[in-house]
């Protein structure tokens, strides 16, 4: 593992990040929550790319003690892969990551069952949100984690605050103005992106959907072929 250090808003950020393989060069980013380590599980025998896997601010061993939003962590990441010279030939992002990588606007853009799509929020969810607002002036606080999601608890509340900032986010005007190429791959069983945001986005980006059977992260098990079909559809370009 290897670090860069880069002044973004006149603050230090230490990115984390890896470079595996040989090849066309592509950067590979994780979805909120996570970290570069999952990513790198899931293509570990990718052959064909030199594979840049990058721990976002905030997530592995990347700094981060601001509020940002996904345009922040898009101009950290174009900042970051300007300092190490790596260029935006493919992006993959998974989940968060592929909002990330759509404002990247690389050459072949790669999401796994992206966020970008807002979801209608069970009651019960609405009601906590509710509950939380009302006792917020109160000191609630001290008891965050009993209301947010389980994406959010045990988080700084600098990253609390940057998670509220992205995570209902509608991202269909972004996906639309798109121009290069993508690939779409989606899980069938994926609660947390739905399918039906996978088919929204492949009609904003006039792309292919490629459907597998798992959840969310059905690419664990699907790393070699989304490999090969993105390196056959970039020598294609």
């Amino acid at each position: 593992m290897a670090k860069r250090e880069i002044v973004y808003k006149d603050h230090r950020f230490a990115i984390a990040y890896e470079l595996e393989g040989e090849g066309i060069p592509c950067v590979v980013l994780h979805g909120w929550g996570s970290r570069k380590e999952i990513m790198q599980q899931a293509f570990k025998n990718c052959k064909g790319l030199q594979r840049l896997y990058i721990d976002l601010p905030g997530f592995g061993r990347s700094s981060n003690d601001l509020v940002l939003t996904t345009q922040d962590y898009a101009n950290l990441i174009d900042k970051f892969l300007q300092a190490i010279n790596f260029p935006k030939e493919i992006v993959v992002g998974h989940s968060f990551g592929g909002k990330v990588a759509v404002l990247l606007n690389p050459k072949l853009l790669v999401l796994l069952s992206s966020a970008g799509i807002p979801t209608q929020k069970p009651l019960g969810v609405k009601a906590k949100i509710m509950l939380y607002k009302m006792l917020k002036p109160f000191g609630i606080m001290k008891l965050r984690n009993l209301f947010v999601s389980n994406d959010a608890k045990g988080m700084s509340e600098n990253m609390y605050e940057t998670f509220k900032n992205v995570v209902d986010e509608d991202f269909r005007e972004v996906f639309a103005e798109f121009s290069g190429k993508s690939l779409l791959f989606w899980g069938e069983q994926d609660t947390a992106t739905p399918l039906a945001s996978g088919k929204e986005i492949e009609k904003l980006l006039h792309s292919t959907l490629h459907i597998f059977p798992e959840d969310h992260y059905f690419f664990l098990r699907h790393g070699k072929e989304i490999c090969e079909a993105i390196r056959k559809t970039y020598e294609k370009l």
